[in-house]
């Protein structure tokens, strides 16, 4: 049944109860009103929520690893504390890289004593040019010997390479360990990461600054905002998604690598759209009307297009223009000009939100 079908038999069915009345009465029939609940259509900003799953990550976090090959000597850390940048952690058994680097000592000392002698001799024509040239290449050599011999017993340290909470320890005195083994974990949580794959279809609406809200399951109910700083510039062809992250602020260390993060990305559609709410609307076939009250305080029926539609509430695109009264409930009893009135403002309060 089309509005036209609908309105000529309204009308009909009036005009036949009209005439009954008259018979009974012999005046003109009672006007009778029917109470309604009404709402004005809002202009606002329309934002959609788009519920998403990522993973929180650490700030920094990397396999501790020794430089090179050696026994371990001291273990100055403990399991999950705190050091800060440039502390001690491990040290090897620095004897061999020691004695190394006092032999290297020794033959750049004897060297850089022959290279000087040679200048003055190679000056005085005292020195061919060959001797000379030796005297330099085994200086040179014999230096950068003792650099590396240098580096190695620094190596023979392992320090924190930067602020942070230690893991738990994989090593112990006097066990052997080679450049491949992992002594324990350093991990930043200062500030925390989450990680998310977002539609493709929603990229348009991420920028670089936005807020984001998500909460894990070690504290329901609490809400951890960020700021998204990273969005991929690749798609994944896969699953069509971008990689977005966002950095969060960490006091106390709550949030911890590998938890899931659940969030709702919000998107602003529009900056002003005619919202109304999802019970005003009526659908007779391919039509969809609402009802409103004209200045008459009569109802009357509007077509209407719809466009988004949200949790309660939907987006009206055209024939309805925002701050007309669209009618949410009592529209069953209802037909185009049927006086109504209105019923108390505390009746249309749950549609207001």
């Amino acid at each position: 049944m089309n509005v036209r079908e609908w309105i000529v038999i309204g009308s009909a069915g009036i005009l036949a109860l009209g005439g009954c009345s008259r018979k009974q009465s012999g005046g003109p029939p009672p006007v009778f009103s029917v109470q309604v609940v009404a709402v004005e259509a809002r202009q606002q900003p329309l934002v959609e929520t788009v519920p998403l799953v990522g993973s929180i990550a650490a700030n920094e976090t990397i396999e501790v690893k020794s430089e090179t090959d050696g026994i371990v000597s001291e273990i100055t850390f403990s399991e999950g504390q705190r050091v800060e940048k440039g502390q001690l952690l491990v040290v090897l058994d620095e004897t061999k890289f020691a004695t190394a680097v006092n032999e290297a000592e020794a033959n750049f000392k004897l060297s850089q004593a022959t290279y000087e002698r040679s200048q003055q001799l190679f000056r005085d024509k005292l020195m061919s040019q060959q001797d000379f040239d030796q005297a330099v290449a085994t200086f040179s050599m014999n230096h950068a010997n003792l650099e590396l011999r240098q580096r190695l017993l620094k190596d023979a340290r392992v320090y924190a390479a930067f602020a942070g909470t230690v893991g738990a320890r994989q090593i112990s005195p006097g066990q052997v360990i080679s450049r491949n083994s992992t002594l324990t974990w350093l991990v930043d949580l200062d500030t925390v990461k989450v990680e998310v794959k977002v539609p493709e279809k929603y990229l348009g609406q991420v920028q670089i600054g936005q807020p984001l809200e998500f909460n894990v399951a070690a504290y329901p109910g609490e809400k951890f905002t960020g700021e998204v700083y990273f969005i991929s510039p690749q798609i994944d062809e896969s699953t069509r998604t971008a990689l977005v992250k966002a950095r969060i602020p960490n006091p106390g260390a709550k949030l911890k690598g590998g938890m899931f993060a659940s969030l709702d990305l919000r998107l602003q559609l529009r900056d002003t759209a005619v919202v109304i709410p999802e019970p005003a609307i009526v659908n007779n076939g391919d039509a969809t009307m609402v009802f409103v009250v004209n200045n008459q305080t009569n109802a009357e029926i509007k077509m209407v297009k719809i466009g988004m539609r949200l949790a309660g509430k939907a987006e009206v695109l055209s024939g309805l223009a925002a701050g007309e009264k669209v009618i949410v409930e009592g529209v069953q009893k209802l037909r185009p000009g049927a006086p109504v009135r209105l019923a108390p403002a505390s009746a249309a309060a749950p549609y207001l939100n």
